[in-house]
């Protein structure tokens, strides 16, 4: 395994409520009110659509999609979800300070260094160059034809992560850890606050499909998960493999995948990387803040 290189679940599509525009010459996010899920390969037009997106919106009034049949392939709640705060250079679309509330990763003139992490509201660093959370949800699409690959949907939202964890957790409790048999469902919710002015905004909640009780959906998955044990299939041993990967590298988005994360999440972060800066001292995980804060959009 190469040294340094962070091995991720593989991913065959995207899942996004939003896209990159053009406007007044400049490449801009917009948000969507549905989800589209696309291929790997964009043209001049944007991502190109997966035949899943067709599928799911047959039949469809408004060819939109609200609600996505999911299951998760983990069940660890941490391998399906990936949240930290992140900074990105802008120009180069390179990782340059990963972190958790209390420890980060940072890019210097010497290397990357572990560092103390006090959350974006009390490091200058943050500040100066539009650090925010940001997480990645890998996902199986009804439909798709390969095991152990995923969908990824990506958020820098408070909303959607704060939801989204809180789900999983509860999911992998509540099925005494056989979240990975549990039929599931992305589906797309709606609020308003005081800082979008009452309008609409959207985020992403991970539930159970329509119809089907949570007493229903634990007994079949608990039942499913005997059954694949029974078959071989080693879920403890898939999951240290991912760690594994997962901490083989200092952080998780390769450089050309950055660039497209840049331009979408982080289109006000300042460009540069910074070689050191004052952190000032502010002891705020990401688990406390994401408890309370509702300022950002999903």
């Amino acid at each position: 395994m190469i040294k340094g290189l962070a091995i991720t679940p593989p991913v065959i599509g995207r899942i996004s409520i939003g896209k990159v525009v053009e406007r007044n010459g400049k490449r801009l996010p917009e948000k969507d009110d549905c989800f589209t899920i696309t291929t790997q390969v964009q043209n001049r037009d944007g991502w190109l659509l997966h035949p899943l997106h067709a599928k799911l919106t047959e039949g469809s009034a408004n060819a939109k999609i609200r609600a996505i049949p999911v299951k998760v392939l983990f069940n660890s709640s941490d391998l399906n979800l990936r949240a930290e705060y992140s900074l990105f250079d802008r120009t180069t679309g390179r990782p340059m300070c990963v972190g958790n509330g209390e420890a980060a990763k940072r890019v210097t003139e010497d290397g990357i260094v572990d560092v103390a992490c006090t959350s974006p509201d009390g490091c200058a660093m943050a500040k100066a160059g539009g650090c925010k959370p940001y997480g990645r949800l890998n996902v199986a699409i009804d439909g798709q034809e390969e095991e152990l690959s995923s969908f990824v949907f990506r958020t820098t939202g408070f909303n959607s992560i704060r939801t989204l964890t809180a789900r999983l957790q509860y999911f992998e409790a509540a099925s005494a850890g056989n979240t990975r048999y549990l039929p599931l469902q992305l589906k797309l919710r709606a609020k308003s606050t005081t800082q979008s002015h009452r309008a609409p905004v959207y985020y992403v909640d991970l539930c159970l499909r329509d119809g089907v009780s949570l007493e229903d959906a634990v007994s079949q998955a608990v039942a499913d998960g005997i059954k694949s044990e029974q078959a071989g299939v080693s879920i403890k041993a898939l999951e240290q493999a991912a760690r594994l990967g997962l901490s083989n590298g200092a952080f998780e988005d390769s450089e050309d995948e950055a660039t497209a994360v840049v331009e979408e999440f982080y289109p006000d972060a300042t460009a540069g990387a910074v070689s050191s800066q004052t952190i000032v001292p502010m002891p705020t995980t990401l688990t406390n803040k994401l408890a309370g804060n509702e300022q950002e959009a999903a």
